[in-house]
């Protein structure tokens, strides 16, 4: 808002989503940043209020509410990219200047790659249809290992590492993506 005549602002051009949730630069955001075990940030109880404030200004000018629209859509992207720590994480290497490994060029070792394709295998066995448990639990593992991995990553600054394990950590989201899709048909 603007100091002298209260009224609203455009956001500012790439803003750091992480200043704008209030939440600190890292990839994994301590409890006084997010509440409980659900993962939602803390300040949805701050944010929230202010979107439906720039919510109200749609009554007035429709710059205002064009600015408000933006406002909300800025908060929603923040909210959706710090959610969890794959997006958060691909959003520190942006922040950092790095780009994100793409699926072609993943240097992943091919002990790594056997092991995606056995868990692809498994699910998409029909004979498996009873152990999608076990393999949600196998894969859940990964993902918080990963996540460890990544987050020591970034604390030594190794930018590089924790590219490769964020491709890594992107694999093993695919195959969660997979799981529920057929947990949803089964």
């Amino acid at each position: 808002f603007c100091p002298g005549c209260h009224a609203l602002q455009p956001p500012v051009p790439r803003p750091d989503l992480f200043r704008l949730m209030d939440c600190p630069q890292s990839l994994l955001v301590s409890h006084t940043g997010w509440c409980g075990d659900a993962g939602v940030p803390h300040v949805t109880k701050c944010i929230l209020p202010l979107v439906i404030r720039f919510q109200l200004f749609a009554v007035h000018l429709q710059k205002e509410q064009y600015y408000s629209e933006q406002h909300s859509s800025l908060i929603n992207k923040a909210y959706q990219t710090l959610l969890n720590p794959l997006s958060r994480g691909l959003y520190l290497l942006e922040l950092s200047g790095v780009e994100p490994a793409q699926e072609t060029d993943c240097d992943a070792d091919s002990a790594f790659l056997m092991e995606i394709m056995e868990i692809n295998e498994k699910l998409a066995d029909p004979k498996n249809e009873n152990n999608l448990g076990d393999i949600e639990a196998l894969i859940k593992v990964k993902q918080e290992e990963l996540t460890r991995e990544v987050t020591a990553a970034f604390e030594r600054d190794d930018l590089q590492e924790a590219k490769k394990l964020l491709a890594k950590m992107k694999y093993f989201a695919n195959l969660e993506d997979k799981l529920k899709a057929k947990k949803i048909l089964s």
